[in-house]
C-alpha cells in the first residue's frame, strides 16, 4: 500500500506531513500503510493500484492521470487572491535585475522544474500568451526550488514558482532574499489529492477533512493549510495546455 504527499515535503515541513498523514489513517476504515512513502518515482504512487493517498499536480492529471485516477479533494491554503482549493504562480527575478514586465523576459533564461508542471509550466506560459508573448529560452532544474535557486545565483533569470512553494522559500531558504517578485498568474485549481480506482474516493476525502481540522494549529500553518474542497474533474481538464518545450532545452545542474 502506497500514502505519499511529495509536492511539499521539505524538512521543515515533514513533521506536519506525517501528522496529517497520521490523523488520516486513523479514520480511514481500511488498511493503511503507518508511514508515508519517501523517495523513488511519483508516477510510479500514482498509477499504482495499491495507491491510497497521493497527491499530484493538475497539468500530469488532465493529460495522464484522469481516467485511471480518482480525485479525493483538493487542499486550501492559505494563498493571497486564490479562491478555495485554487493556486497560482509567482513569477520571480534577481531583486537586483532592473526590468519591470514579466515581457521584458520573453527571451530571458526562463527557469522550470519540469514540462508537465502546471505552475512551473503553464501556468506561466498560459499567461504570456494572453499577454502577447512566450517565454523562449527554457532551462529546466527539475524542482521549483531549483529554479527558484538557479535565479538568484544567476544561472537563470525568470521563474514561475507554485505560491505555496514559494511561501516556503520565503519562510526557510535564505536565497530568497536575492529574489523578488515581479507578478502573479491567475488562479487554477490547486494540486488535488489522488487515489487508485475502485477506492472510496468519499470516505477517503471525508477523512482527510477531518484530519485537517484535527491537525494541530502548529501543523496546520506549516503547510498552510486550512481545509478540502471538492473541484470537479472538469475544472482541472479544462484548463489549456500550453506548448511544451523546444527539445533540448539545457538541464541545469
Amino acid at each position: 500500500m502506497i500514502a505519499s504527499l511529495p509536492m511539499y515535503d521539505r524538512p521543515e515541513t515533514r513533521d506536519a506531513n506525517d501528522a496529517l498523514w497520521a490523523e488520516i489513517r486513523m479514520r480511514l476504515p481500511w488498511p493503511t500503510p503507518q508511514t508515508l512513502t519517501r523517495g523513488g518515482d511519483p508516477w510510479d504512487h500514482w498509477q499504482s493500484p495499491d495507491l491510497i493517498l497521493s497527491q499530484t499536480c493538475g497539468y500530469p492529471y488532465r493529460a495522464h492521470l484522469h481516467g485511471h485516477v480518482q480525485l479525493a479533494g483538493s487542499p486550501v491554503h492559505d494563498l493571497p487572491g486564490c479562491p478555495p482549493g485554487h493556486y497560482n504562480s509567482v513569477i520571480i527575478a534577481r531583486a537586483d535585475d532592473p526590468r519591470d514586465s514579466p515581457a521584458d523576459y520573453a527571451a530571458a533564461r526562463f527557469a522550470f522544474n519540469a514540462a508537465l508542471s502546471q505552475s512551473g509550466w503553464a501556468a506561466p506560459q498560459n499567461y504570456a500568451a494572453a499577454q502577447g508573448f512566450r517565454f523562449t529560452n527554457p532551462v529546466q532544474t527539475g524542482e521549483h526550488v531549483l529554479s527558484a535557486r538557479a535565479v538568484a545565483e544567476g544561472r537563470a533569470d525568470v521563474a514561475a514558482i507554485d505560491a505555496l512553494t514559494w511561501l516556503l522559500i520565503l519562510r526557510h531558504d535564505p536565497f530568497a532574499v536575492d529574489l523578488r517578485e515581479i507578478t502573479r498568474t491567475p488562479p487554477t485549481p490547486i494540486l488535488p489529492y489522488i487515489t487508485a480506482p475502485g477506492r472510496d474516493a468519499d470516505t477517503l476525502a471525508r477523512a482527510v477533512a477531518a484530519a485537517i481540522t484535527a491537525l494541530p494549529t502548529a501543523h496546520r500553518n506549516s503547510l498552510a493549510l486550512s481545509g478540502l474542497t471538492r473541484i470537479p474533474a472538469a475544472e482541472y481538464l479544462n484548463v489549456p495546455n500550453p506548448p511544451p518545450p523546444e527539445p533540448g532545452a539545457p538541464v541545469l545542474g
